[in-house]
């Protein structure tokens, strides 16, 4: 089976066995993400990398669900991407006139068609995206990265992440990053298996 790894938005950050893509500098591939159809075949891509990247896309509404759109579309079943962006309460959020998006673990959960049926029987406000654009993605894993802040407020170790999350719901510049594992889903799972707790 072919193999397609896609580091998306790549700046500088070039990676050995992806094809490097960008709107500026020297990568592989110069491309504008904002513009559509990316230039991959359906179903031709088995991994992305969005490092920094997401929280520079889509402003328009309408853009970001279209780059949410293509990423599906290019994806093979069981695609991976890992999505790696600023929390959207640190300054270094702020502090780029290109951030333009948060992208939050819920943000990217509404994209889920399993979350979007169970929130739909609880009569829950959340939006299906999911099944309202078609596509269909597992957050698997999030991982929470504290900024220097939290190390001087908290200088124990092993960091307590329960405590990091509670406390960076209040207050600003705790958390300094997420990193997300996104599987995309494109074949229906047998009705009698067991769904997973994400």
């Amino acid at each position: 089976m072919q193999t397609l790894k896609l580091n998306l938005g790549c700046g500088e950050r070039h990676l050995a066995g992806y094809v490097n893509v960008d709107k500026y500098g020297n990568p592989d591939l110069r491309h504008d993400l904002e513009e559509f159809p990316w230039p991959w075949a359906d179903n031709s891509v088995t991994e992305i990398q969005l490092i920094h990247v997401l929280e520079h896309l889509g402003q328009s509404t309408d853009v970001y669900l279209g780059i949410i759109r293509e990423i599906y579309r290019v994806c093979q079943h069981g695609a991976r991407i890992r999505i790696v962006v600023p929390h959207y309460r640190h300054e270094l959020f702020f502090d780029d006139p290109t951030h333009v998006r948060a992208i939050t673990p819920m943000g990217i959960q509404l994209f889920s068609q399993r979350l979007n049926r169970i929130w739909i029987e609880q009569g829950a406000a959340n939006s299906p995206l999911g099944l309202q654009l078609g596509v269909n993605f597992e957050l698997r894993n999030t991982i929470f990265y504290p900024s220097q802040d939290w190390f001087r407020l908290h200088p124990e170790q092993p960091v307590n992440f329960e405590l990091l999350v509670r406390e960076s719901s209040i207050y600003n510049n705790l958390l300094e990053q997420y990193e997300m594992d996104v599987e995309v889903i494109k074949e229906v799972a047998p009705a009698t298996a067991p769904l997973e707790n994400i």
